[in-house]
């Protein structure tokens, strides 16, 4: 146990020294500019604050792809059930869904979270109990939860001019950008629960031998369908913050290919693909890792056809100075 948790502060140190290498680089190729932090109204501004507050949709997928991946599967519907999750909140408010119920932002919200909770409890359902593979499972509602959108919306862009829905992005509360909050305090709710309880030990059990942990007398089915039900609910919680982003819901393009973005922030983070060994920490400052690359390739004005590639062979550097072989 000791020698687990040493492996688990050094790939947290090494994902923290590659973060702070980038933010290095940026600071010296801004000529400083990467640092500077004004307040203007009493917010904060600045490049490293946008990263922090772009990066926090992607922090609070994390947490539910680390959960995934921990038990040896993944969730790669995150995208789509952000779509949904947008969409609800947002014909909710508008009175296209509920008509009785229009303006209602409370309820709205309550909508998208439990829609969320649902597709997560659905993919869950298809890989506990029907066995399928999770990454064909959930490519299911990767490719039907889009669709799915479009007919909550009707196939329509749908925008609305809620200050309050609004605030889930575009708040603040002592100058730091609302979605901060919720990234940080959904963070120390599940590393608590993980770390602190039984919980945590069998989802490391279900991931490392699942039939192992039956004969144990652990109820692994059962683990995997609060895991992927937890990953749909925070998925829907990013959705809200990309939707309310926007003021509205884009069903085609709301958390786009951000899945890819997810299991790659949780790879850098030394989090095993096979299940078993995972760090909540390690995979949230990956998600900053990823965040920083996208702010900084455009912020440096690279042509947007040219910056996945940049991206991916930023990536592929990070990956191989995290390996011991190389």
């Amino acid at each position: 146990m000791n020698k687990l948790k040493k492996i688990a502060s050094m790939q947290v140190f090494r994902t923290l020294a590659v973060l702070l290498c980038i933010f290095l680089i940026n600071a010296v190729l801004s000529k400083g500019e990467f640092f500077r932090i004004e307040i203007v109204d009493g917010h904060l501004y600045g490049r490293l604050v946008d990263i922090f507050r772009n990066g926090s949709k992607l922090m609070i997928l994390v947490l539910g792809m680390t959960m995934a991946l921990a038990t040896g599967g993944t969730d790669i519907s995150v995208g789509s059930v952000m779509a949904i999750a947008g969409a609800v909140a947002c014909t909710v408010i508008e009175g296209s869904l509920f008509p009785f119920f229009q303006g209602n932002t409370a309820l709205a919200i309550i909508c998208a979270l439990c829609a969320g909770a649902l597709c997560g409890l659905w993919n869950g359902f298809l890989i506990a109990k029907i066995q399928m593979q999770p990454i064909v499972a959930t490519m299911i509602l990767m490719v039907a939860g889009r669709g799915i959108a479009q007919l909550i919306s009707n196939g329509r862009i749908v925008t609305i001019n809620n200050p309050s829905y609004y605030f889930i992005n575009g708040g603040y509360i002592f100058g730091i950008p609302f979605p901060l909050y919720l990234a940080f305090f959904l963070a120390f709710i599940i590393i608590f629960s993980i770390r602190k309880t039984a919980f945590g030990l069998y989802v490391e059990s279900a991931g490392c031998n699942a039939a192992a942990s039956r004969f144990a007398g652990i109820n692994a089915s059962r683990i995997k369908i609060i895991i992927y039900s937890l990953s749909g609910f925070l998925a829907a919680v990013a959705g809200l913050i990309d939707s309310a982003g926007i003021k509205g819901a884009d069903s085609n393009n709301a958390g786009l290919l951000i899945e890819l973005d997810a299991i790659l922030a949780v790879a850098i983070g030394g989090t095993s693909l096979s299940g078993g060994r995972f760090s909540f920490i390690a995979g949230l400052i990956g998600a900053l890792i990823i965040q920083s690359i996208t702010t900084s390739i455009l912020s440096f004005g690279i042509r947007p056809e040219i910056t996945q590639v940049v991206k991916a062979l930023i990536v592929i550097i990070i990956c191989l100075t995290q390996s011991p072989v190389f």
